[in-house]
């Protein structure tokens, strides 16, 4: 479940607590009813965001502008992202490593949830540590941890947008 789906359930959860607990000086009878009530809706509302598929409106995303291109960025639905989304519009000046990426620091941390990936694929954007930020233009293995942050749609170009040397990359939500 997306994030906005599960604002949804949560929403419902606590109006029906509420009502829920409102409704315990009430009567006995009409406190089973409500009780049943609401059950019934949250039952409703799980179903219905369950169902429905995740478009791609729906999802998390964010603009990279580099060298006059455009790429969207579908991030994760996690706390990291979360953080960096906080902090748009960001500028950020990436420096070239390895032939594969390029990576700047942010001016400060971003919780993490890092994991070995194994495979990186050209178009990842992901954070090294609790700081560093790190767009991969090539696809290789990688035995260091990460956390997730999103994927570059499109990104066949993106090596050749990007260079070879050091380039200034902006994020923002427009």
């Amino acid at each position: 479940m997306n994030l906005k789906n599960r604002m949804r359930v949560m929403s419902v959860m606590a109006i029906a607590a509420m009502t829920g607990l409102n409704a315990c000086s009430e009567e006995q009878g009409a406190a089973t009813n409500l009780a049943t009530t609401n059950q019934d809706l949250i039952g409703t509302v799980i179903q219905q965001n369950l169902a429905q598929p995740i478009s791609k409106k729906e999802q998390l995303s964010m603009w990279m502008t580099v060298n006059g291109h455009r790429f969207e960025v579908i991030l994760e639905d996690n706390f990291t992202t979360q953080a960096l989304i906080a902090q748009l519009p960001l500028t950020l000046y990436l420096e070239e490593l390895n032939g594969n990426e390029k990576h700047g620091q942010l001016s400060g941390t971003l919780p993490t949830d890092e994991k070995r990936p194994g495979i990186i694929h050209n178009g990842d954007l992901m954070l090294y540590g609790n700081q560093t930020l790190v767009v991969f233009y090539k696809t290789f293995s990688s035995i260091y941890s990460y956390t997730r942050i999103g994927k570059l749609e499109q990104p066949e170009e993106l090596q050749k947008v990007l260079g070879s040397g050091n380039v200034e990359i902006t994020f923002n939500k427009d």
